[in-house]
């Protein structure tokens, strides 16, 4: 979502209830929004007389893009408690589902006699703010996707079954018990510190913070019967202030001019592009940024595109801030995450770090968004609910009226092109931090060299004086396994995968054949399944070859490989971390994984084995995410007092994409990209829909988007342009046969109406009941 959007105000309302419809200029002032307080349609609830007028429309999670009409719980108690963000047991179907409260009104188009009533409010309190309500109210719209399914992604896994929110006991002091001076119990030095911990949490003290003292929770039995210490129950935790653990380190001039223009935005809404190139002390500037925001008593959200990223991170934040930090992502379990989320929600945790979703976690005292790595595709939710976590964010911080900071050093295209349109402020940090320096980049001609498997000679040279050195070198190859192709020798027999158009994946570790796509897998075979008698050869490299070829060249050295399947483990990307940390002399062999944002000092080579796998892409983002990917890489290199060298192996070094990324000119590399998307009409400069389809059946999918085609065809919304329908790039895959068509509008009107088309024709279509279709909004992969 790069630009300019409004909702049309024709389309029709698809969740069965009056949405408060937004005009929002995505980047610039103007924008309408109804009032949040307390909540949509509370007053006029509250006003309703008698109750058998009052009608609750509810969100319940099904594949339907309508929200659902009941009546409220029997009883003829006081219904008044009722607010929207509260979930509810209902009947549905012949059986139960917990539903969220969307609003409250005095009519319904089902007639009054095929009504149920609600059969229990479980939730004394909305579990999501007004704010959050509306912006997923928004997002289902602009997504096109069913409420009930935005809404129940909102919360977290625990609460969506209908458990009600753990209660959590904490202590506090009475008015009595403020008055005794703890110092003056030398006698009961354990109630002295009890007293001491529970003055610095006037708001409360949790059981984890009174585990410091040894036998706490008789001493504070003593101290109740005092009267000098009461015991609260409550869903919410007690607020917490963090403190400042870790001295903040100097900051250069350019670093305090993005902080100084970020805090004067306080209190408003305003995006901010940091385009800071590797090593320039981006996460310096956060950090200067949350302190900031924590003295003024509010909450900062930190977005992470990979569970990868986040304990490093989360590693730099506890050491400048002792308290308050809240994380979520799904490597914690459910449980974690679900404390983590009440934490923030109560306000208790000031800092909340986490991946895509926890855009959605409630802050009541929200001051600040920040998103690193604002670039990365995986911000883009790619099944369920296709929401881009980078753009809602945006839409969030316009809700709250705070400021929302985008970091990067290889920013995307369209956040680049909303900030050449002044709709984002645009800050830079051009210097490394510190004594560090930009590493060197040098292309290395593979065309008619010897190679030993997909290593240079001049990249083995290279290696090997950097480990006489003691120092660590990164070896970038983003194709995990073995080998690529298991091969016969005597018949060409390939190891292809059954279900997918793709060939099957040798990992010899465990000896087996894995398809990357569908995760099938079976065993190597013993003899070719063709000719039985010939020779069964791996072919290609991936990173585990990779690194068996490396430690037959150099016995001595360490070898760390960091790929998804070295990484599977819970808190393992943390220990590898800690252990590349701590050692020298080290080779690293990696996919993306480790080109995200590592901070590596040790580090002063960088290999990039295979830079020509993103010039000839067939999507037209392949030359953006190369160029991303490898100044990235390369940003690892030099990162300390030791200068880096960066060796990018290619058949192509007169390209000129390659060209520009040598010296170090990724914004100049990014304009001409832009130059040729304005030339071709492609995003920024126009906007997109992809509808997918998938069947057993090959002419099914095809089939369907042909309908979708020509109705399109014949009622032609303006400026809209139709592409395919085709056969997916990969047509079989898990045993379905893919198809896409397009949808490309210059204006977000035009394509949003043929989208609402699209759906409508759908809802009438059989065949669309037997093929499995998805739409993305703003795709970021259209093959």
């Amino acid at each position: 979502m790069d630009g300019e959007y409004m909702r049309p105000a024709s389309a029709p309302r698809h969740h069965g209830f009056r949405i408060h419809h937004y005009t929002v200029s995505y980047c610039r002032a103007e924008k309408t929004v109804p009032h949040a307080a307390p909540h949509p349609g509370y007053e006029e609830y509250r006003a309703m007389k008698p109750p058998s007028n009052i009608i609750l429309k509810v969100a319940i999670p099904t594949p339907l893009s309508r929200a659902f009409d009941y009546l409220p719980p029997g009883g003829g108690g006081d219904t008044a408690p009722l607010q929207p963000g509260m979930r509810l047991a209902v009947p549905f179907g012949r059986g139960k589902a917990i539903g969220l409260l969307l609003a409250i009104t005095a009519a319904s188009e089902v007639p009054a006699q095929r009504l149920k009533r609600v059969h229990d409010v479980i939730d004394e309190q909305p579990v999501l703010p007004a704010e959050l309500l509306q912006l997923l109210i928004w997002a289902a719209e602009y997504y096109h996707h069913p409420i009930g399914q935005v809404v129940a992604s909102a919360l977290p896994v625990l609460l969506r079954d209908g458990r009600p929110l753990p209660q959590h006991t904490y202590w506090s002091l009475t008015a009595s018990g403020a008055q005794v001076v703890a110092a003056s119990l030398t006698r009961a030095p354990r109630q002295a510190a009890t007293l001491g911990i529970l003055a610095r949490h006037p708001d409360g003290a949790s059981a984890d913070e009174l585990a410091g003292i040894s036998g706490w929770r008789a001493t504070m039995r003593t101290l109740q019967h005092k009267g000098w210490v009461q015991c609260t129950q409550n869903t919410h935790l007690p607020q917490s202030v963090p403190a400042l653990n870790e001295p903040p380190a100097v900051l250069s001039a350019e670093q305090q001019h993005c902080v100084h223009q970020v805090l004067a935005a306080a209190g408003r809404y305003q995006t901010f592009l940091l385009e800071g190139i590797t090593g320039s002390g981006k996460t310096e500037v956060y950090l200067e940024l949350i302190a900031a925001t924590l003295r003024q008593g509010r909450q900062t959200l930190v977005l992470v595109p990979e569970i990868g990223l986040t304990p490093q991170l989360v590693t730099r934040i506890c050491r400048r801030f002792t308290t308050g930090i809240a994380v979520l992502h799904s490597g914690r379990n459910d449980s974690e995450r679900l404390a983590d989320w009440q934490a923030a929600a109560s306000g208790s945790a000031r800092i909340i770090i986490g991946t895509r979703s926890a855009l959605f976690t409630p802050l009541p005292q929200a001051g600040l968004i920040i998103l690193d790595e604002e670039h990365d595709p995986s911000f883009k939710q790619q099944d369920g609910f296709r929401y881009h976590a980078r753009d809602l964010a945006i839409i969030r911080a316009r809700e709250l009226a705070i400021p929302v900071l985008l970091g990067s050093a290889t920013p995307s295209l369209e956040s680049l092109h909303n900030a050449l349109q002044q709709r984002y402020v645009h800050l830079t940090l051009g210097r490394r931090h510190g004594v560090a320096t930009l590493p060197q980049l040098q292309l290395l001609d593979l065309r008619r060299q010897p190679m030993e498997g997909p290593l240079s000679r001049t990249l083995l040279d290279a290696i090997g004086l950097r480990l006489q050195r003691d120092e660590q070198v990164l070896l970038f190859l983003n194709r995990r396994g073995y080998a690529p192709v298991l091969i016969c020798h005597g018949c060409g027999w390939l190891a292809r995968c059954e279900r997918c158009d793709a060939r099957m994946i040798h990992h010899r570790a465990r000896q087996q054949l894995r398809c990357h796509h569908c995760d099938a897998q079976r065993p190597v075979p013993e003899q070719c399944p063709a000719c039985g008698d010939g020779e069964l050869r791996s072919v290609g490299f991936g990173t585990q070859r990779l690194e068996e070829t490396l430690q037959q060249r150099f016995p001595d050295c360490e070898i760390i490989r960091i790929d998804r399947d070295s990484t599977r483990r819970k808190d393992s990307l943390q220990q590898i971390y800690q252990q590349i940390r701590a050692g020298r002399r080290q080779i690293l062999i990696g996919t993306q994984m480790l080109a995200k944002g590592h901070d590596l000092p040790q580090v002063t080579l960088v290999g990039v084995l295979d830079a020509d796998q993103g010039l000839f892409g067939v999507d037209f983002r392949a030359s953006e995410r190369m160029g991303q990917l490898i100044t990235q890489v390369a940003g690892r290199a030099g990162r300390a007092d030791k200068p880096g060298t960066v060796l990018i192996q290619t058949h192509h070094p007169e390209h000129p994409l390659l060209q520009r990324l040598i010296n170090h000119d990724y914004h100049a590399y990014a304009m001409e990209l832009l130059a040729e998307r304005q030339q071709a009409g492609l995003p920024p400069y126009s906007h997109l829909a992809l509808l997918r389809a998938e069947a057993t059946h090959r002419d099914a999918p095809l089939t369907l988007l042909d309908g979708l085609h020509a109705m399109l065809d014949a009622t032609r919304p303006a400026g809209l342009q139709l592409l395919g329908p085709v056969s997916a790039v990969m047509e079989r895959r898990a045993g379905h046969y893919r198809a896409i068509l397009l949808l490309q509008a210059a204006q977000r009107r035009s394509l949003h109406q043929a989208v609402e088309l699209c759906l409508q024709h759908l809802a009438t279509l059989p065949l669309a009941r037997r093929v499995r279709w998805v739409l993305d909004i703003d795709p970021q992969e259209v093959m």
